[in-house]
């Protein structure tokens, strides 16, 4: 492909990145810089209460993105049907009913506040793949996920001995997960590893351009990671699978933050730092197009910060090179609509649908056959 196809066939396009907003409006603190598309992984809210998803849908339509994805985090628990009902069932005594709607809605209130909040171009991504045609031209697919390990009751969470198949297919683009993968930008800090190995296998495997995550906030930062040629056999992992030489830090809250370990150098180089940011509202990174199979941008941008110093964190813009859209992509969708979802959670009504409607090619299929 010569060098003028293939830049006539690719589309920059910037991307914002932000979660864990926890129901926070970030009043003055929304980047003005325009976006292709605007990413938010999860942790919406903290308490899952309506009020908290009115107010994070209103974060959403003050950013300046005519496409906002959008994925749940274990604090949206009423976006998990079932852990919510849960929830419920097991607090003794029992809440009044009426107590329960008014401050977290009937079942499924929540998801239906989202779904039609896709009027504002906000759409909420089940776990699965999701492809989108872009008003810049370009073609995304995505894979998105909201599950996490955990021990305890939140939402769409699953057992760290059960483990969780992240079924990321070749050619992804983007993948966006509330959790972190084992190994990049996960310590806690007590500097414990609180990704998941079965994420990062899965990252490692498919390579996307960029893994937008949260959930741990004080792993926020970007780093870009590259790869070893040839990945372990059984399972990657950070240890064995990163050429750590080739890779690259590009922030962190350790190279903005001033500690007393700083010479008064360091500590001024810092501040400049951080007060650039600030003034800009955003932290940018970005992925090049020769980097594309070798390498992986990952990001966490979790916004609340720890509840000692009660900052806030800086979302991320990031750019990247996408394909350009077919015609009959651009047809299908329009501007911003998903081509192509492919999940393993579905409604009930469309697995009947497709049911009836295998039932009915079989049926002819027979009568053919006669």
């Amino acid at each position: 492909m010569s060098a003028t196809k293939s830049a006539t066939d690719s589309v920059r396009t910037s991307i914002l990145m932000l979660s864990d907003t926890h129901g926070m409006s970030m009043a003055g603190m929304i980047p003005n810089q325009s976006a292709d598309v605007c990413i938010h992984a999860g942790d919406l809210t903290d308490e899952s209460k309506l009020e908290e998803f009115h107010s994070s849908i209103n974060l959403l339509r003050a950013i300046d993105a005519p496409l906002k994805l959008v994925i749940a985090g274990n604090h949206d628990f009423t976006l998990d049907t079932p852990a919510f009902q849960k929830k419920i069932q097991e607090i003794k005594p029992p809440l009044e009913p009426e107590l329960v709607q008014k401050f977290y809605g009937e079942y499924e209130e929540a998801r239906q506040l989202l779904l039609k909040a896709k009027e504002d171009g906000i759409h909420l991504l089940d776990e699965g793949m999701h492809t989108f045609a872009l008003r810049n031209g370009a073609r995304l697919r995505v894979f998105a996920s909201p599950y996490t390990p955990s021990l305890g009751d939140w939402g769409f969470q699953y057992h760290p001995n059960e483990g969780h198949k992240f079924a990321i297919e070749p050619g992804t683009d983007v993948v966006v997960t509330h959790g972190p993968p084992r190994g990049v930008l996960d310590r806690t800090d007590s500097r414990e590893r609180a990704g998941c190995q079965d994420l990062f296998a899965a990252v490692a495997r498919a390579r996307p351009q960029v893994h937008c995550f949260g959930h741990i906030h004080e792993g926020w930062g970007a780093k870009l990671v590259a790869w070893r040629r040839t990945l372990s056999e059984k399972k990657p992992c950070f240890l064995a699978d990163i050429d750590n030489a080739s890779s690259a830090l590009v922030e962190q809250l350790g190279t903005i933050r001033q500690t007393q370990l700083d010479t008064p150098e360091e500590a001024e180089r810092k501040k400049n730092k951080l007060e650039a940011y600030q003034r800009q509202k955003y932290c940018s990174a970005s992925f090049s197009r020769e980097d594309a199979g070798r390498k992986t941008l990952f990001v966490n941008a979790s916004i609340k910060g720890d509840a000692e110093s009660g900052l806030l964190q800086l979302p991320w813009l990031v750019d990247i090179v996408l394909p350009r859209a077919s015609r009959e992509e651009e047809q299908d969708t329009g501007s911003g609509e998903s081509v192509k979802k492919t999940g393993r959670k579905r409604s009930l009504e469309v697995d009947l649908a497709e049911t009836e409607r295998a039932a009915q090619r079989r049926r002819s299929d027979e009568d053919d056959e006669r």
